[in-house]
């Protein structure tokens, strides 16, 4: 039987929309209290490149790293370690990516954390020794054979949780999804469970977006790298590419499939783990801890306006999903919205797609040929104001899909609550990667969106990646930044604390050195410059130069001599001692390698500014600076597609000198879009007598020739 419940809820909005000016019901719910009874209170600056977070029942905070860190937040004494460090594949978009915690934890008996990553296997990397040649990418033309060696997957595994140590060695295997390496995009993924334990993995399309002009890639030319065809993957029932699997876990790693996914075990050329499809990049999903509905948000391709010839623009999506069914792509952006089928061979166009009775005809397909109809998404919007939904205002379209809140009166008890007010009861949050903003969807009885309202707008957001309610009840937020690779400025872990009208505000701890590294003898000058209180209340400093517990300094600015090599967090706690309730904290943290130097990398050419034209191959040379032996070998430059403020990885060579040729940027205009070319270096050093590695980087950013 199809999806009733989708056509009561389309019927609902088509209705909503045409009695109403915008979603005026909204207007009509109780206000929202006001942003001065919130407070973001920073857990660490300092995240790596950031993709995902989970909240333990103990309120401890783990959250990924791309480059493949599993760290960790400890609220009792508000530091930051590094809980595993999994070995990754980080060609273009791939390495460490969702996290979860097994609904079940409960740190003893079970101690299950999940994460999907791609494992480096023997997949082809570029041999710094051949600098016009990167034997990391896959080739854009060829036979099978060529092809073969870029096979790769994603794994979706869970390991053992040992106090503050995630125990790699406890590894079991879940599931493996293919994936096509060496080239870019859309392998992202995110993890939930519902009340059943079932467990949810969301999977991007995995095809490569930037030759089809921003529409749908269904490039099905003999020879044509099969990653640009998205037919092989999203449209396919026999792959788990663009997908939303489902699936309950068992021992050992081992699962089954629970009834009630899009198709039954054991119908020929589909796979039973799929319970949505047609997906192009779900990059976050939730599902109600109540009512079990799982709310997906799916990225959007490039094409800034409709082409007749091609179909829609760009068009990102969130929609509410009950029971299984397919969401179109790479044939429908949504129901109502089909794109042309397109002939990369010969450039001409024909038909528009059947939304209603999609056929994948595609020589890359390896499933059903008739595929379900095409499910009309709750939301929808492209780059210009919606008429639809206009509270969702203009920009980029980056849509996450945000959990729902479940109101618990225990966490406003106490002497310091932080839990979200009633008001956000059964609300489930939208937020905007690219439009650093947070909202909450009204939901009638049918599931349908009758209104939506902004929650703590003044508060800033820069490039939210991964939201989620903690045991306390306070919203936790992995901020990506702004920028084009790594660690990049305004990343951050987060919580956002309800303190209510009359609550006192945690001081919120800044702490810098001068320096972080180097030889003994070294001496820091540490600064507790930017530290504050929004209550304005005195506040005491207390300085703990080596994390032994004992507070070292008082001052707020002191300077410390490190004698003995070694690695020493530092770390700044200040306590508010005035005000109505006083006695809040807050804590901040340095890392002090004393022993080893950080590289210096540095670019000699390209230069910054440099002019250059897409496609170009571009010449670089890096030099490197360090007190140990340089390694060539180990520099690896990425070659980063910069759309405005967010960038796109597309490949990455090894060595201190080489060539890399750029990418053609399709789907977008740059006479009109701010496109950029983004060369970063990095190099690590081997470290020394058991200290850490180190790393050094640079980046220049190149710019389309007029």
């Amino acid at each position: 039987m199809r999806k009733t419940l989708v056509a009561a809820v389309v019927t609902a909005v088509t209705t909503a929309l045409l009695t109403a000016p915008g979603l005026s019901t909204a207007e009509e719910a109780p206000p929202p209290p006001p942003d001065s009874e919130f407070q973001k209170v920073v857990l660490d600056d300092t995240p790596g490149e950031p993709m995902d977070l989970a909240v333990l029942p103990d309120g401890r905070v783990l959250h990924t790293t791309r480059p493949g860190e599993v760290r960790m937040h400890n609220p009792d004494t508000g530091r930051n370690i590094v809980a595993a460090d999994v070995d990754v594949y980080e060609h273009d978009e791939e390495g460490l990516q969702s996290i979860a915690i097994d609904p079940g934890f409960n740190g003893t008996t079970n101690r299950w954390v999940y994460l999907y990553y791609s494992p480096p296997m023997d997949t082809p990397v570029d041999d710094p020794s051949t600098p016009d040649v990167n034997e990391g990418d896959a080739p854009e033309f060829g036979a099978p054979e060529d092809f073969a060696p870029f096979e790769g997957v994603i794994k979706l595994s869970r390991f053992q949780l040992n106090g503050d140590t995630l125990d790699l060695s406890s590894e079991q295997q879940i599931l493996d999804v293919p994936v096509d390496r060496g080239i870019c995009c859309h392998v992202g993924g995110d993890i939930a469970f519902d009340s059943d334990g079932n467990l949810y993995l969301a999977t991007g399309d995995d095809s490569n977006p930037f030759s089809s002009d921003g529409y749908a890639p269904l490039d099905e030319r003999d020879g044509r790298n099969p990653a640009y065809d998205a037919q092989r993957s999203s449209a396919n029932t026999n792959d788990l590419r663009g997908k939303v699997l489902r699936i309950d876990v068992g021992a050992g790693g081992s699962y089954t499939v629970p009834d009630g996914n899009l198709f039954e075990q054991g119908t020929p050329k589909t796979r039973p783990e799929i319970y949505l499809m047609g997906l192009r990049n779900p990059f976050r999903i939730d599902v109600d801890p109540r009512t079990d509905a799982l709310y997906v948000g799916d990225y959007s391709p490039d094409a800034a306006t409709a082409d007749p010839d091609r179909g829609p623009a760009g068009t990102g999506k969130w929609f509410v999903a009950t029971e299984p069914g397919n969401y179109g792509w790479p044939y429908c952006a949504t129901a109502e919205l089909p794109y042309v089928d397109y002939d990369f061979a010969t450039g001409e166009s024909g038909d528009a797609f059947d939304c209603a009775a999609p056929v994948n005809e595609s020589p890359h397909n390896t499933g059903l040929t008739e595929l379900p109809p095409v499910e009309q998404p709750q939301v929808w919007y492209d780059y210009e104001q919606s008429s639809q939904f206009p509270e969702l205002g203009t920009g980029g379209i980056g849509p996450m899909a945000g959990p729902a809140y479940d109101f618990d009166h225990k966490n406003r008890r106490g002497r310091a609550p932080v839990g979200w007010p009633k008001h956000y009861d059964g609300m489930p949050l939208f937020f905007e990667w690219t439009r650093d903003y947070l909202k909450g969807f009204h939901l009638d009885d049918s599931g349908a969106v009758s209104g939506m309202e902004d929650v703590t707008p003044s508060i800033p957001l820069s490039g939210p990646m991964a939201m989620e309610f903690g045991p306390n009840g306070a919203l936790y937020m992995l901020e990506y930044g702004k920028g084009y690779f790594g660690e990049l400025p305004g990343a951050a872990l987060s919580r956002i604390d309800y303190i209510g009208p009359n609550g006192n505000h945690s001081p919120e701890a800044a702490a810098t050195a001068d320096v972080d590294n180097g030889q003994v003898p070294l001496t820091v000058s540490f600064s507790s410059d930017g530290t504050e209180d929004a209550d304005g209340d005195r506040l005491r400093y207390a300085w703990d130069f080596d994390a032994d517990g004992e507070v070292d300094s008082r001052e707020p600015n002191p300077t410390h001599t490190y004698t003995e090599n070694g690695v020493y967090n530092a770390s700044l706690q200040v306590t508010d001692v005035g005000g109505k309730h006083r006695g809040k904290t807050g804590v901040a943290e340095v890392e002090i390698v004393v022993g080893n130097q950080e590289p210096v990398v540095e670019f000699g050419t390209p230069v910054d500014g440099q002019q250059f034209s897409f496609g170009d191959v571009v010449e670089y040379e890096v030099s490197v600076t360090d007190d140990q032996p340089v390694d060539c070998s180990q520099v690896e430059v990425t070659y980063i597609l910069g759309h405005d403020d967010h960038g796109h990885p597309q490949t990455t060579a090894s060595g201190c000198s080489g060539s890399i040729e750029t990418s053609q940027p399709e789907g977008h205009d740059p006479e009109h879009d701010e496109l950029h070319g983004v060369f970063n270096a990095t190099y690590s050093d081997p470290g020394a007598d058991g200290l850490p590695s180190l790393t050094g980087s640079d980046e220049v950013v190149l710019e389309p020739a007029e």
